[in-house]
């Protein structure tokens, strides 16, 4: 599949989809918003396809929005799109108002999202693998919020997400400072999951997505993530009468049967997600 700005790959269940400005380090255009959310729409409706891995070409994932953008829309030539349309829920997904934003749609994609952050990560181009349902980063990876610095504020929902990760204290400091950050301090204060040697980022990354696509059922991670996402809105209460839910619905499926059935005959699994 070709895109202007991205690249789409499928190889053994797992999609990689890689932004591909390497010359300006990534950086974020109206073309990559649309190819991207195209991309992640077609990979989450893909039954072939049991994880998604983000990531950037060359040496970062994303500086953030495109200077000559930003330079446009100072001297008055346009606003950036701030359209809440969105593309038709897919199975599965969350389909809750908050997750139909032009840039909050990841939790919508009814597959897992791992953003495998190769570089500098800057701005917008931070606000996406936050989105994202875990992060890795290389060794070499830099961060920044970055907006304070251009006069902008916490965008695209970012002022609700990076408490969620981070605590309060912590998202006051890197989004008011706009301070860079490093892998190691990003791992310690909870907004990447784990970091990784520069050069054994998108194997390791690879070998993580081919434990859900291999190993768990597609059915079971599908939901999991609705719930996850959707808890922020709702009671204890609401979350356990979904759970409940759920858990009839899921005692119906072939997954099921699959789950007791491999582990009782001590064999693979053969998860066929339904």
């Amino acid at each position: 599949m070709a895109y202007e700005t991205v690249l789409y790959d499928v190889a053994d269940r797992i999609c990689t989809i890689t932004l591909n400005r390497p010359e300006k380090l990534n950086a974020w255009t109206r073309q990559m918003h649309f190819d991207l959310k195209d991309a992640m729409h077609t990979a989450g409706a893909d039954p072939e396809v049991r994880a998604i891995i983000l990531t950037g070409a060359g040496r970062g994932f994303c500086a953030g929005a495109d200077m000559g953008g930003l330079q446009a829309i100072q001297a008055g030539g346009g606003n950036s799109d701030r359209s809440t349309k969105a593309k038709a829920d897919l199975p599965g997904g969350s389909a809750l108002a908050e997750f139909r934003m032009n840039y909050s749609y990841f939790p919508a994609i009814p597959k897992f999202i791992i953003a495998a952050i190769n570089g500098p990560c800057a701005g917008l181009g931070l606000v996406i693998p936050l989105y994202a349902d875990l992060r890795f980063a290389s060794e070499s990876a830099v961060f920044t919020t970055a907006f304070a610095q251009r006069g902008l504020i916490a965008e695209h929902g970012v002022s609700w997400l990076l408490p969620r990760l981070v605590g309060l204290p912590t998202a006051m400091d890197l989004l008011c400072s706009a301070r860079k950050f490093r892998a190691p301090e990003a791992l310690s204060m909870g907004l990447v999951n784990r970091v990784i040697a520069d050069d054994k980022l998108l194997a390791e990354t690879r070998a993580y997505a081919r434990l859900l696509a291999d190993t768990v059922s597609p059915r079971s991670v599908t939901v999991m993530k609705r719930q996850l996402w959707e808890s922020a809105f709702q009671t204890l209460s609401e979350a356990t009468v979904q759970a409940n839910h759920e858990m009839d619905l899921s005692f119906q499926t072939s997954d099921f049967k699959e789950g007791v059935a491999h582990f009782l005959e001590k064999r693979a699994a053969r998860f066929t997600g339904t």
